[in-house]
């Protein structure tokens, strides 16, 4: 396997981009439009900077990564990859017509992977002619930093799919563990409800933002505070994992805090957009 595709270059595609063209695999990386493609090259063009000024990597190796990276505007033009990374928004009818628009064009030996956050594997795996080849295989954000891959099995994964992708995943320096399909699966299972009620608190009163968050990163020793982290994530991406959580299992534990819905539907939707819980330059 030396050909990948990644499709979409928001924030976790170039990433995911980035890490493979480090790796030394040929990526294609596909978007709607030359702007985008320009604007996510751009980007990892920025974070391989980063790391050329920490002593990471050098100039030249810089340089070698970004010339593996191809950007493309259809997916007819993906030249049959061996692995397939989807990075979409966070939704399934927009997921499902990515998968099939490449299920029409892709080898049937193409394994497909969903960088998806919640959605079931097994569903989008339905929606395609290869179901025993379709895999999750979620990044950690920021993609080039964080080394953790969950790797999700749908109900018809392979055993050979999920053993092929475990081993890409530690070909790019990452740590595969093995999750099974259910909503959240395991991290935003775990993550996103802290981050709900931590709205909760705010919207209650019980402390201000930053105590909140300094609650978290000083007395349970998080890099990053809740409100902070959402922010980062983004809150329209929260909202989306939340609805999934609680579609999902029915359970009144699992609804999205008013106050999220709030801000979402104000357009406050963190970093990328300016304003969250906290505001940004």
């Amino acid at each position: 396997m030396n050909h990948v595709a990644v499709v979409g270059g928001g924030t976790m595609g170039n990433g995911i981009a980035q890490v493979f063209a480090q790796a030394g695999f040929e990526v294609t990386l596909v978007e709607v439009s030359r702007e985008r493609i320009d604007g996510a090259v751009g980007s990892i063009s920025k974070s391989l900077d980063r790391l050329v000024k920490k002593g990471s990597i050098d100039e030249g190796g810089k340089l070698a990564a970004l010339d593996r990276v191809r950007g493309v505007t259809v997916v007819e033009e993906v030249e049959a990859p061996a692995l397939v990374v989807e990075a979409v928004v966070e939704s399934f009818p927009i997921k499902r017509d990515v998968f099939q628009a490449l299920d029409r064009v892709c080898p049937p030996e193409t394994i497909f992977a969903s960088n998806t956050s919640s959605i079931s594997i097994t569903e989008l795996a339905a929606a395609t002619k290869r179901p025993e080849r379709f895999v999750g295989m979620h990044f950690m954000n920021p993609v080039p930093v964080m080394t953790l891959v969950e790797i999700i099995r749908g109900l018809a994964t392979s055993d050979a799919t999920y053993r092929t992708v475990e081993e890409t995943a530690r070909q790019l320096g990452k740590t595969p563990v093995e999750v099974q399909d259910y909503p959240g699966f395991v991290s935003n299972r775990v993550l996103m409800p802290m981050i709900n009620e931590a709205v909760y608190c705010l919207m209650e009163g019980v402390a201000s933002r930053e105590a909140i968050d300094q609650v978290m990163k000083l007395g349970m020793n998080h890099p990053l505070g809740p409100l902070a982290l959402a922010d980062l994530i983004g809150l329209d991406v929260c909202l989306a994992i939340m609805n999934v959580l609680h579609d999902g299992y029915s359970d009144s534990k699992y609804r999205p805090c008013p106050l999220l819905k709030k801000m979402v539907a104000a357009g406050r939707l963190g970093r990328k957009s300016g304003r969250g819980f906290y505001e940004y330059a």
